[in-house]
């Protein structure tokens, strides 16, 4: 049976310090916020008195919460951009604290907002981890993806049908203002496809039908929106000349697998792409609760060498591989990597039951031990 546990994140604030909360829609921030404060006064701006009341008198917020009392908490912040205005005098001039949650920044950052000027510290809600949840099977997860409604539904496919419907192609679509919604629609299957592979503008725009200019543009929404990242390329190198070339991943491997149509099982080509995808939102759901100065990168030779992933400066070489048994011909890029660099932890996490340790130290791990590892804080 399925079910999560308490979630990772932790916002500890002190006296007369505030935060935001960002988060894609349903990656449970109304849900965290309720159950962590439930002392808090809540305004739930998505109500449609309340959106109306705050809406036509924003100055209601510093007249009824100027005195001394529990943290304010502020749900869509982003739907009445003049609240920040308020909070921002609130926070100068009484001893209130608030959280403030939305589903990205990109509309108030847009507009030119008040985003508070480092007043407030900023936090970002990621989709479920492995640790956050019971009853994980790793091959449904790649169906279901993580956001938690679709972990625990029975029928994810109906669900994220209608995440990709409602929010994806129409809501950031209408906040950024595409008039050209099936343009849009058709750029999200090819990103999805070409997720984990090297940002090629050019071809992604010959597959979706228009121009690279808007190819660019359209990215950058995505990772405004907070439903997509860029992963770049470690470029330290003094003996081989490396790639230059961003990679792109969307937030959510059921989102990305949805889109670009794929049912990834296992000992296929397209699992071993939704594994090593799952295991960096893993990796960043971790830098976002425990480590969020960790430097994070792919590791990639002119000549086709690729190491999946390189954690802090050169910390932790990391290698994926969807397979039961990891076997020589997997080491190969590690190796290679090894000739020049000296990480602290060098790693191939496979689905093997057992932990190997292989020359020059090379670890083949379970993908669930380097989990625990990770989130333990013994990798980095």
């Amino acid at each position: 049976m399925k079910s999560i546990n308490n979630r990772l994140l932790q916002i500890v604030l002190p006296p007369k310090k505030s935060a935001f909360l960002w988060g894609p829609r349903k990656t449970g921030k109304t849900y965290w916020l309720k159950q962590t404060f439930p002392e808090a006064v809540y305004i739930d701006l998505l109500q449609t008195d309340v959106f109306g009341e705050y809406a036509s008198r924003p100055a209601l917020l510093r007249e009824r919460y100027s005195q001394p009392g529990p943290i304010v908490i502020i749900d869509e912040i982003q739907s009445i951009p003049l609240l920040l205005n308020e909070v921002h005098w609130l926070i100068e001039n009484s001893d209130r604290s608030f959280i403030l949650s939305g589903s990205s920044p990109r509309k108030l950052r847009n507009k030119g907002m008040n985003l508070l000027g480092g007043r407030a510290w900023r936090y970002t809600l990621q989709p479920l981890s492995f640790m956050e949840t019971k009853g994980f099977d790793l091959e449904q997860a790649m169906r279901s993806g993580l956001l938690p409604p679709h972990f625990l539904s029975p029928d994810p496919v109906q669900d994220l049908r209608a995440y990709v419907g409602d929010y994806l192609r129409e809501e950031i679509a209408a906040e950024a203002r595409i008039q050209n919604i099936p343009s849009f629609a058709e750029f999200l299957r090819v990103a999805a496809i070409t997720s984990s592979e090297l940002l090629n503008y050019t071809n992604v725009a010959r597959e979706s039908g228009i121009t690279a200019r808007m190819v660019r543009q359209y990215f950058q929404i995505l990772e405004d929106t907070l439903v997509g990242f860029r992963l770049p390329p470690w470029r330290k190198s003094r003996q081989r000349r490396m790639i230059e070339t961003e990679k792109f991943y969307l937030f959510d491997i059921g989102v990305c697998n949805y889109l670009s149509r794929r049912a990834p099982a296992l000992g296929t080509p397209e699992f071993g792409k939704s594994f090593e995808h799952f295991i960096l939102t893993e990796i960043c759901a971790y830098r976002a609760y425990k480590n969020p100065e960790l430097p994070l990168y792919y590791w990639r030779t002119s000549t086709g060498m690729e190491v999946d992933f390189i954690l802090g400066d050169m910390t932790a070489a990391v290698e994926v591989k969807g397979t039961a048994r990891a076997h020589e011909g997997h080491l190969r890029t590690l190796r290679a990597l090894l000739d020049e660099h000296t990480p602290r932890h060098a790693i191939l996490v496979s689905l093997d039951k057992e932990e190997r340790i292989i020359d020059k130290n090379i670890r083949i791990m379970p993908w669930e031990k380097f989990l625990e590892e990770l989130w333990g804080g013994e990798i980095v």
